[in-house]
């Protein structure tokens, strides 16, 4: 029996990281067997390749160099943690993936959301996941939360000008409206309760109507 794969996506702030560790808690706790993973990253080479796409020391990186790296992550992270899950049965939650390339080097970076879709289907084999929360919040909202926590070092992409962020956040819309049939927006500007029993709703609903899904 294959799995389940459910991508979480969301713009710098959105609180998704959030969302999906009460997501896994509740349907561990409901009896699923599930597997958290991220990109960049989720493998040994993948992870390795994260280190030097989000390292400051590398702002100014060719934006198809930087698209490129993200696809080779994703390539290693699928044949090495997403198939293998797949293949066992779990119902694999995802902190990025494909949609993020479009939103931020498609769209933002100005290369083209068809480009680098067509770029992602060779590196993954067209697998695209079978639902995808979008936690979508404002710029203003997002950049704000993130000075408010204090984070204590960003990344290259989060040191990005509100200008870029406001691209990423206008491609999160586009591709929503690209994918409406795998695609759930979730309104990541209410209460962090009112987020999170929203998302686990989605997800919950979609696993009874896939009722051929077992524990």
């Amino acid at each position: 029996m294959r799995g389940i794969f459910i991508t979480f996506e969301g713009n710098d702030g959105s609180g998704k990281s959030s969302v999906i560790e009460a997501i896994k808690e509740e349907l561990i706790n409901l009896g699923y067997d599930v597997l958290y993973s991220r990109e960049p990253g989720g493998s040994k080479v993948a992870e390795k390749i994260r280190q030097v796409i989000l390292d400051v020391d590398n702002f100014g990186m060719d934006a198809k160099t930087e698209s490129l790296l993200y696809a080779a992550s994703r390539r290693e992270h699928l044949v090495k943690t997403i198939i293998p899950a797949l293949n066992e049965g779990k119902i694999i939650l995802c902190d990025r993936y494909l949609d993020s390339s479009l939103a931020y080097q498609g769209f933002a970076r100005g290369i083209g959301i068809d480009e680098v879709y067509q770029m992602n289907t060779y590196a993954t084999d067209n697998l695209l996941p079978d639902l995808t929360l979008l936690v979508c919040v404002t710029p203003e909202v997002g950049l704000s939360r993130i000075t408010k926590n204090n984070r204590s070092s960003l990344d290259r992409l989060e040191l990005e000008k509100m200008d870029f962020h406001q691209k990423v956040y206008e491609g999160y819309l586009k591709i929503k409206d690209k994918f409406p049939n795998r695609i759930v927006v979730i309104n990541g500007e209410q209460s962090k309760e009112e987020v999170k029993a929203s998302a686990l709703a989605v997800v919950l609903e979609f696993l009874k109507r896939n009722a051929n899904y077992e524990k």
